[in-house]
Formats: structure tokens, sequence, C-alpha cells
């Protein structure tokens, strides 16, 4: 258990780059940072994809989740939720919940949206409902991060947040790139902290 899990689900490239801006902060706090994606769903039937995408991550599994040292959960919203992708993989760990193998560990969560009043809350809070009946300790953002008082896009108290525009062609500003890395710091943190 000496990484911070890094697990996201990004269709157009702007979770992905948040995913290595919390893993980024991660390392500077001295944790090391395992970045990983699910695949797809199929809305037709069910489909299988390659073990290893053609670029990005790689692939999680349930072990991923089991010997992580702590969580970052990312999606972009989906109606005020997380991606199908998402949910379909929190869905295959009722083995780590009847063992309680996340029980304790630091978990917070990010999320990307079209517009910035696509749901970002909601969104935030709906990944957090999983982790909370894992037994994890959900942590969001504190306001000592002065860009949750500055920005004029993404960010919130319940995680970091980023406005990738219509097309999805918005980069992240510095405010969004900041939260990011201090929701991997924070987490590194108290992962770390738990450990002494």
């Amino acid at each position: 258990m000496s990484y911070l899990l890094v697990l996201y689900y990004s269709r157009f490239g702007a979770t992905a780059e948040m995913a290595r801006q919390v893993a980024r902060g991660a390392e500077e706090a001295g944790l090391e940072a395992r970045l990983r994606t699910v695949p797809r769903v199929s809305t037709v039937c069910e489909a299988t994809e390659d073990s290893v995408p053609a670029a990005g991550a790689p692939y999680a599994d349930q072990d991923d989740l089991k010997h992580c040292r702590a969580l970052a959960l990312g999606s972009p919203t989906r109606f005020g939720n997380m991606a199908a992708p998402m949910k379909y993989f929190l869905d295959g760990g009722s083995a780590l919940w009847l063992a309680g193998d996340l029980t304790g560990k630091p978990a917070g969560v990010f999320t990307s949206t079209a517009s910035l009043h696509g749901g970002q809350e909601s969104t935030l809070l709906s990944m957090m409902l999983p982790l909370l009946h894992h037994g994890m300790l959900v942590m969001g953002l504190p306001y000592s991060e002065t860009g949750l008082v500055h920005t004029e896009a993404g960010g919130t108290p319940y995680g970091p947040s980023h406005v990738a525009g219509i097309n999805n062609d918005k980069p992240l500003t510095d405010i969004e790139r900041d939260l990011c890395q201090a929701l991997g710091r924070r987490l590194a943190s108290t992962a770390i902290a738990l450990d002494t």
C-alpha cells in the first residue's frame, strides 16, 4: 500500500489531465501516484476491451483499489452524475466492501463539465456515495486553498472541477490545475500521517 490510486474515466481528455495534476500533487507530497482508467461501457451489449488501452493509463482492476493507500476518483459529469463506465467499475467492488479493504483510507473526487452549471457539485457528491459505503475518509478542499475564493471557472470545496467548454476545448486554468494538485497533496499527506 504505497501509492495514491488516481482512478478516472475521461472521454475527451480533460478529466485525464486533471488526474495527471492530482498525481503530480501527490508525488510532490512524497507518495507515489498510480494513474488508472476504466474502459467504456457498450450501449448495445456486453463488450470486451483489449486488456491494455491504445493510449493513456492502463485499465484498473479491483486489486488496484484493494492495495492503494489513498484514492482520488475522477469522472466527467453526465447529467449531474458520474459517467456510467466509472459507476460500472465501482459496482464490481462488492468483495472489497465485504472484506473492508478500503475502510479508513483517505479519498477525494474530481470532475469536468462542459458548462459552469453542468452539475459539478452533484457529480462530486455522487462519487462520494460509494466511497462512504466503503468506509473511506472522504476529503474535500478547504477554503485555505485560496483558489476556491478566486476561481471564475471550476473549483469546489467538494473537490476540484474544470469547465471544459461546450466543445471540450478549454484547457485547465491555473487555479483549476492548482486545486487538482492541492487535492493530491492533501490525500498523500493524510495517508502518510495515518501510517505514522
